[in-house]
Order: structure tokens, then C-alpha cells, then sequence
């Protein structure tokens, strides 16, 4: 079976035109996913001259490999934000998520896009600790949540006890994505270089604008802002089931290592697996999942199968708004965790209103320029070992074996001519050698045997077997051996 989304294989998108000319723009938005869309979007629905760029296809990075969840319901995040950055911050960031929701809703009805999007309640459950189910109730109620603890539940499990989130919502993103694109100026295989005061420059040509808003999923320039030292990447994994019951909402595990449940039309979307990019050496997380799902309901059958990668802040709060304080034209969006859909139009709302000079009541908690001590230190600490790993991976020897120990269909770190590189050797028994030292910092790549890539364990670029780049912060591919 293909690695495809659900979404993916019900809708496609236009192609556009790379960069051909020099432009000028009030708003240059880089990156076409989700967050660039409704950015853009917004921005032209002021009368903003807004242009996108987007270094692959429109809609091809992450907002195709989604959930496609819109929820307020971030894991049991309100007790959190409580204790971490105190009650204001915290009703900031519920009010901006729920209002999100109803933004998705009313440009929705407001264009008449047909998809699927339901109103569905939201659960995060756990199987052994109700009580701080129960503190994630009290704190989402003081927000003005509509949360209440439950029970019982349609999973196919008992549960000590979930929160329920009443109002939330689900859809199909890339059918939502397609009008909304179309109505804008989007250079599509053009990939921005660098931002020179005022002058975005890409591959191609240029864009001067007096604005600009980095929607990459993970930002491309590293000082300032500094981006790699505040966010790691991690992954997970979904597939779609038929023949699977129909829930009456959406589910995911307070415990990382748990399992999301969703339905779209007649299909079940089971998702798990979640490891820290370029931490998955031994595989078989889908062959897991579908044991899962087999073991549950024994009639199910896979459709698609697919991961995603999300860029996880230390303080566990996306960061929307000024790059940095010495960029101040330069704006950004990133660190959405899991929950791209509704960090993206609350990065949509916020952006859109700095740039065109109104004041949003939501801004102060996903300020870029915030340090909150206590969210971020544990995270500080752990993603520093990771990245110290490493960089140490590359300066010392790494574990290798002999290319003939390599089995067909698989790939790791051999010796090769007298180097350590990486190679994988595909069913043909035809080899891949590329460097294993990522481009953008020098880290030493890990190989993922779930989807033949090879992956940054420190700040989370992707590449394939081949060496091309798949995902960012890297800026080029590997080399090839």
C-alpha cells in the first residue's frame, strides 16, 4: 500500500507557475500550507497586495498529512498553561483557539465549501489517572470552555476518565484549502533563500514587500531568532480503517504513547506511534497500528496510511508574530505541535491584524519574543542532550556495518569505500549512498525505516533515500557517495 493520505487521495490542487519576473507586494507570505493560506487569505480579504511562495506545492508539506482536527482541545494543556504562565496568558490562548473554530466556520459558510466539515464533540482521555482529567475540566471551565468530565466513551476500551469539548470540529483540509488558493497569487516551486531588509530573494527572482510572513512550518533562518535552540520535531502516524465503527467525536490518549481516533465519512483514522524525529530506528509502528486496530475490530481493513511532523516549542506554546526584534517587518508562524489546523488560523488571525495595524487581544501569550522559565526548562534541557547527541554522532565513530550486511528494502550506516556513510539498498539490491551530515547544522542522520528516510534527530530535516530534502530547516539536500 502507498503512503497516502485520506486527503490526499480525495483532492487535488491546482498547479501554479514558478517565479518567472520581479514583483513587488504590500505582503510576501512564504510557505503554502495551512498557515500561508489563511494568512494570505485574511490579508486580501483588508485589500492587502499579497503574494505566496512556496518552495514545492501548494498544500504538499504537512496541511496534506494532518488529522484535520479544529479544536480548542490541545491535550490537557489549560491545567498547564495555568500553573506555567499564570491565568491570563492562559485565558488568551483559549480564547484564541475557540475563537478559530467559529473563524473556520464562518469563511466556511461564507464561501459555501463543501468539506465535510461536522460539528463534533472533543475528548482527551486517560486509562489510569482520572484526576488529572479532572483538573484539566476545572482549569478548560474557567476559560469559558464548554468541558465536562466523562466515563463512559464509544472507544473500544474503559477509560478512567476524559474530558469532553463540546463545539469543536473536523473537516478535510485540502478540500477547504483549494477556493480559498484559488483566489490567491500563489509562485509555486520557488524556494526563498534569504529575506534582504525589504527583498525576499528566491531561487528564481525577487519579491520587495513591505512585509513578510514565514509560514515554513519550521523557520529557514536561524540568527536571528534562533528557532533550532526553542523547538524539536516530532512524528507520528495514522491510518485509515473501513469497515470500522463510526464515533461520536474525537479521541486522543493524554499519554504520549496512546492512540486518536476520527472518523471521515465511512473510514476510521487511527493515529499513534509519536517518537522525537530520527528516533525511529527499529520500525513498525504501521504494522503496529494495524495490529491495534485488527485486535479492536476485527473486521477493519487499511485504506491509507500516512505520518506527520510537528515542530514541538520548549514551553509548549506556538510562537506567532515578530520573527525577531531586530526583523521587525518579518513575521512568523510556527511550533504548532499537534494542532496545526486551529494554531493556523489563530496565527492567521494575530498576523493579519499586526500587519495591518490592529490590536488583537490574543497576541502577548504566542509572542516570539516571550522566555516563560518554568514552561521551558525541562524541555530546554532535553532537547539540548538531543542536540549535543547529535552533533557528538558526527564527531566520534558511529556504530557501522559492512554493505553486504545492509538486507534489501532496508538502509543504515555501513562502511562504504572506506567511509561511513549512509546507504540503502532497495528490493533490486540497487544501493543509495549519500552523507549522513545534515546540511543544516551538521547532526548526524538516523535512518527511519517506516518510511525509507533518513532524519535529524536534533532539529528535524528529512530527507530521502536519494538525499533529497523532504523537510525543512535544512535548505538543500544530502550528498551524494
Amino acid at each position: 500500500m502507498d503512503m497516502e493520505s485520506v486527503w490526499s487521495a480525495g483532492c487535488t490542487l491546482p498547479r501554479r507557475e514558478p517565479l518567472n519576473e520581479n514583483l513587488s507586494a504590500d505582503v510576501v507570505v512564504i510557505g503554502a500550507g495551512m498557515a500561508g493560506i489563511l494568512t494570505a487569505y485574511l490579508l486580501s480579504t483588508q485589500g492587502a497586495r499579497t503574494i505566496v511562495l512556496e518552495a514545492a506545492e501548494t498544500a504538499g508539506g504537512m496541511t496534506k498529512n494532518t488529522t484535520a482536527k479544529i479544536t480548542s482541545q490541545h491535550d490537557l494543556i489549560y491545567s498547564r498553561l495555568l500553573s506555567d504562565v499564570g491565568k491570563e496568558k492562559a485565558s488568551q490562548y483559549a480564547g484564541a483557539n475557540q475563537k478559530a473554530i467559529g473563524e473556520f466556520k464562518e469563511i466556511i459558510e461564507k464561501n459555501g465549501i463543501d468539506c465535510g466539515f461536522e460539528i463534533k464533540p472533543a475528548y482527551v482521555y486517560s486509562l489510569d489517572d482520572s484526576e488529572k482529567i479532572k483538573d484539566e475540566v476545572k482549569a478548560a471551565q474557567m476559560f469559558g470552555i464548554d468541558a465536562e468530565y466523562v466515563t463512559t466513551t464509544e472507544l473500544p476500551f474503559e477509560v478512567s476518565g476524559a474530558v469532553r469539548f463540546s463545539g469543536q470540529a473536523q473537516f478535510h483540509p485540502l478540500k477547504f484549502l483549494r477556493p480559498l488558493s484559488e483566489k490567491l497569487k500563489i509562485y509555486e516551486n520557488t524556494m526563498v533563500r534569504e529575506i534582504k531588509d525589504h527583498i525576499v530573494v528566491t531561487d528564481l527572482n525577487q519579491v520587495q514587500a513591505k512585509a513578510v510572513v514565514v509560514a515554513t512550518h519550521y523557520p529557514f533562518i536561524n540568527v536571528p531568532g534562533y528557532y533550532f535552540m526553542r523547538m524539536h520535531q516530532d512524528r507520528s502516524y495514522a491510518v485509515a480503517f473501513e469497515n470500522a465503527p463510526t464515533l461520536d467525536g474525537m479521541y486522543i490518549d493524554a499519554d504520549k504513547n496512546g492512540y486518536s481516533f476520527r472518523n471521515y465519512e465511512d473510514l476510521l483514522i487511527l493515529g499513534g506511534g509519536s517518537h522525537r524525529t530520527g528516533e525511529n530506528r527499529e520500525g513498525g509502528i504501521y504494522e503496529g497500528l494495524k495490529k491495534q486496530a485488527k485486535e479492536w475490530y476485527p473486521a477493519a481493513a487499511e485504506r491509507y496510511l500516512w505520518s506527520a511532523q510537528d515542530c514541538m516549542p520548549v514551553d509548549g506554546i506556538p510562537y506567532i508574530g515578530r520573527y525577531s526584534e531586530s526583523m521587525p517587518d518579518v513575521y512568523v508562524a510556527t511550533g504548532f505541535q499537534k494542532w496545526g489546523m486551529t494554531s493556523s488560523m489563530v496565527s492567521a488571525m494575530i498576523l493579519s491584524d499586526m500587519i495591518t495595524g490592529k490590536e488583537n487581544r490574543f497576541s502577548e501569550v504566542f509572542s516570539p519574543q516571550r522566555f516563560h522559565v518554568k514552561a521551558s526548562m525541562k524541555n530546554l534541557a532535553v532537547d539540548g542532550a538531543k542536540s549535543v547527541s547529535g552533533l557528538a554522532a558526527g564527531l566520534f565513530k558511529i556504530p557501522a556495518e559492512h554493505l553486504e550486511n545492509i538486507e534489501k528494502g532496508h538502509g543504515g550506516v555501513v562502511e562504504y569505500d572506506g567511509r561511513k556513510v549512509g546507504v540503502y539498498k532497495n528490493e533490486a539490491g540497487e544501493t543509495f549512498a549519500v552523507s549522513t551530515k545534515c546540511p543544516h547544522l551538521g547532526c548526524e542522520l538516523s535512518w527511519n525505516p517506516d518510511e525509507r528516510t533518513w532524519e535529524c534527530p536534533c532539529h528535524g530535516s528529512r530527507f530521502d533515500y536519494r538525499g533529497n530534502l523532504m523537510n525543512n530547516p535544512a535548505m538543500r539536500g544530502l550528498a551524494s557517495e
